[in-house]
C-alpha cells in the first residue's frame, strides 16, 4: 500500500521506536508491530517506510529487530515531528503516541542532542546502583507530588527515567531492588488498565504482574 510510504508513517514509525527504547537496546520487531500495525493492516504494509528509514540511517535492522541510529536517527525524528504536514491517521490516537509525544516534548532540548542524554541533564545510567539512587529519587518525587500513600506505580517510575536506561535494565534492576529489600514491587490493577502502562510496568516469572512499588527502608 503505497500511502503507508509516506513522511507521516515514517516519523510515527520512529517515534514508536524512541519511545520502545530504540536508542538505547535493539527492539523486537513483534513489538515494535504491535505498536504501528493496526488491525486492518499488515506489516509489509510498512516495508517501503523501513527499507527507506535504512537507507537514511536512521534506522538499524536485523533479524530480530530495530534499533534507532543517533544523532542521525533523532534528527530525522525531530524534524518529522516539527513538519506542518504531520498527523495521525483515523480519528483516534493511541495512548502511546500521545505520551510518547508528550515525553518527547519534555524533553525536546537534549533528545536530538545525543541518545545518551535524558531529561534531567544527566548521563545514561550505567550501573546498579547508578540505577538504585536516580529510582529511589524518582520514587520519592513522585511519592510526595502525587501523595501516592507509598505505593508508586512503576509505570511512571519507568515514564520519569526515560531514555536514562534500556527497559531490560530497568527491569533487572528494579527486581534487584526488591531481592535486597528496598522496593517491594505489589500487584494489583490500574484505575484505568490502560495496555501501555502495564506494559510499562513489570511482569515477573514467579508473581506475574506487578503494578506498584513500596519503598521499605528510609
Amino acid at each position: 500500500m503505497t500511502s503507508k510510504n509516506t513522511a507521516q508513517t515514517r516519523t510515527r514509525l520512529l517515534l514508536a521506536l524512541w519511545d520502545l527504547g530504540g536508542t538505547q537496546q535493539e527492539v523486537k520487531k513483534g513489538q515494535l508491530s504491535k505498536r504501528i500495525v493496526s488491525k486492518s493492516q499488515k506489516v509489509a504494509d510498512y516495508q517501503g517506510s523501513f527499507e527507506e528509514l535504512q537507507n537514511q540511517g536512521a534506522i538499524a535492522i536485523s533479524k530480530k529487530g530495530y534499533s534507532l541510529t543517533s544523532p542521525k536517527g533523532l534528527e530525522v525524528l525531530g524534524e518529522g515531528l516539527k513538519s506542518g504536514d504531520f498527523k495521525f491517521e483515523g480519528t483516534i490516537v493511541g495512548t502511546w503516541a500521545a505520551n510518547a509525544l508528550l515525553r518527547w516534548i519534555s524533553q525536546i532540548d537534549v533528545a536530538v542532542v545525543s541518545a545518551d542524554v535524558p531529561v534531567n541533564g544527566k548521563g545514561a545510567i550505567g550501573s546498579y546502583d547508578e540505577f538504585k539512587s536516580v529510582a529511589l529519587e524518582v520514587y520519592d518525587k513522585l511519592n510526595q507530588n502525587y501523595n501516592l500513600d507509598d505505593l508508586v506505580p512503576i509505570y511512571r517510575i519507568r515514564r520519569e527515567i526515560g531514555g536514562q536506561v534500556s527497559r531490560q535494565n530497568f527491569n533487572e534492576w528494579l527486581l534487584e531492588m526488591q531481592e535486597k529489600d528496598i522496593l517491594q514491587l505489589q500487584g494489583g490493577s490500574l484505575s484505568d488498565s490502560d495496555p501501555d502502562k502495564l506494559e510499562d510496568s513489570i511482569t515477573t516469572p514467579i508473581s506475574g504482574l506487578r503494578c506498584y512499588a513500596k519503598r521499605l527502608n528510609s
